[in-house]
């Protein structure tokens, strides 16, 4: 199942952080599309999900923001 998550505005942590407690109630499999434009989100967020065990499906541009598919794995 797939979810989303608008982190626009929000700088580090937080866009990790607001992850993080989207991903909690998921099931294992399920995706959260999450949008920021944090510039250190770039950095942050692969090694939060490799840090936590979920799996970063995509990353890309999209205009201002970027757009991270992640994968809920443990």
């Amino acid at each position: 199942m797939k979810h989303e998550l608008d982190a626009i505005g929000l700088l580090c942590p937080l866009p990790v952080l607001k992850a993080r407690k989207r991903l909690q109630p998921l099931a294992m499999g399920d995706t959260l599309e999450m949008r920021a434009d944090d510039p250190a989100a770039i950095v942050d967020v692969p090694h939060f999900c490799a840090e936590a065990g979920h799996e970063l499906v995509e990353m890309r541009d999209d205009g201002a923001a970027q757009i991270y598919v992640i994968r809920k794995g443990r």
